[in-house]
């Protein structure tokens, strides 16, 4: 199997920049997906229904980022047999990424179909809200088969370096996503409905265009539908990396939903103006998951070939490019805040919710590459589970105490929005100091 992606040898800025732009731009498109039903359902006027799909964020991302926490096991894994020269093991892992992909999709739909609305209940979503809430919700879900194998197809696709084209199926089902939420949503009348038909629907596109591509490969990775079917010691292989990563991503995802729930509680304007800064916030945080793509890849395949030292040059590069890119990002949207939060909203009231996030939140996001690519870098070493439980407790475990003993007492959404950078501080301090201590041992 040729790469298309040399990671072995080289200069790695290059590399890595090449690598990661696609991802980048891939995730953004995907964060698009919702942005852009929040800004139509906003033409319409209401604020209700841009509150119902901002009540969703954290629901969704509970049970999607699990499985695509796990797709990094396919990088890893695959990765090691590249670098260490065992392609022979590589066809059955990419049949049964793809095929553990579809029947957790199947799985996960049901599942979010029965708890949906008990879920929202749980979140206090108020009385305003929950119906459209939880409609959205269900129809989002019949899209969740479709976004899990999309994600594990292009986790196969990137371990070789080719993430242009998974990039190419986003921009496709983008383009058409847009298109049915204008027609969907505005030209026929069905708002909320409208979007959550569209973004489905996109998620059958990209994961369509993926499987052809996978289809038509020539390599090792190339997939063949009478051949897809679990094996047992490549399955156990991929959750052994996947699993902490999931984990940690889900437990995450908790912790933002409690955050969510005491959002909830300053009513509809504080939880459209929450999603609004949310929007912003993904598109940088994808900066980062693009360069942890780049990084975890990068690193498995130098381990696997036993070039320890090439793989510090990977974190600090990785690092370097992590901080530079969100930051000027970041102050982007915080120079132009008026005009970037006018896409959205033309509610006073909601407006000045996202500009308190901006100066809280958003302006300090920089500190996350501290933690996620020194735990990205570990899990390219096969230490996946150190930086999960380090982050389990140093971010989500702190969220929890934090919103249900300070913000229990002090009634101020800023003291909410505090929690973030405190819990990124610590966080980062203890991944760091982790990744230093296992390259040391490495490195020996």
């Amino acid at each position: 199997m040729e790469n298309k992606i040399d990671m072995l040898h080289g200069p790695l800025l290059k590399k890595i920049l090449i690598f990661a732009f696609p991802i980048i731009m891939g995730s953004i498109l995907q964060q698009l997906f919702s942005a852009v039903d929040i800004a139509v359902v906003g033409l319409t006027g209401d604020s209700n229904g841009q509150a119902a799909i901002g009540a969703n964020t954290t629901v969704i991302a509970l049970f999607v980022n699990f499985f695509v926490g796990l797709s990094v096991g396919i990088n890893v894994v695959i990765g090691n047999y590249i670098g260490s020269d065992h392609k022979e093991r590589i066809q059955s892992t990419v049949h049964t990424a793809v095929a553990f992909a579809a029947l957790s999709g199947i799985g996960l739909l049901l599942l979010v179909e029965l708890v949906a609305r008990p879920m929202l209940i749980l979140m206090a979503t108020p009385e305003t809200v929950i119906d459209t809430a939880v409609m959205y919700l269900r129809i989002y879900a019949c899209g969740m088969p479709f976004i899990l194998v999309y994600n594990f197809g292009a986790a196969v696709l990137r371990t070789v370096g080719d993430t242009k084209r998974p990039l190419f199926a986003l921009i496709a089902a983008g383009a058409i996503n847009v298109v049915l939420d204008l027609v969907l949503a505005l030209g026929l009348s069905l708002g909320v409905v409208g979007v959550a038909l569209a973004t489905a629907f996109s998620n059958v596109i990209s994961s369509s265009l993926v499987i052809i591509f996978l289809l038509n490969e020539t390599g090792h990775i190339k997939l063949s539908f009478s051949k897809l079917r679990i094996n047992g010691d490549d399955l156990i292989k991929l959750l052994k990396i996947g699993l902490p990563s999931g984990f940690q991503t889900m437990v995450f995802s908790i912790a933002n939903i409690c955050i969510q729930t005491t959002i909830n509680s300053y009513g509809s304007a504080a939880m459209a103006g929450n999603a609004i800064a949310l929007i912003f916030e993904v598109l940088s945080y994808y900066i980062v998951t693009g360069i942890n793509q780049a990084a975890v890849t990068f690193t498995s395949q130098n381990y696997g070939a036993g070039n320890v030292k090439r793989c510090l040059k990977v974190f600090l590069i990785s690092m370097a490019v992590a901080l530079v890119l969100t930051n000027i990002v970041n102050y982007i949207f915080i120079g132009a805040e008026h005009f970037f939060v006018g896409l959205f909203t033309s509610d006073a009231a909601v407006a000045e919710y996202t500009y308190l996030r901006f100066k809280v939140v958003l302006a300090v996001q920089c500190l996350i590459c501290s933690y996620e690519i020194s735990g990205s870098v570990l899990r390219g070493f096969g230490r996946s589970m150190l930086p999960a439980v380090i982050t389990i407790f140093g971010t989500c475990v702190l969220r929890i105490v934090w919103v249900n003993t300070v913000c229990a007492h002090v009634k101020n959404i800023a003291y909410v929005f505090v929690v973030y950078p405190v819990s990124w501080v610590v966080t980062g301090l203890f991944v760091v100091g982790a990744f230093v201590v296992v390259y040391r041992k490495a490195a020996k």
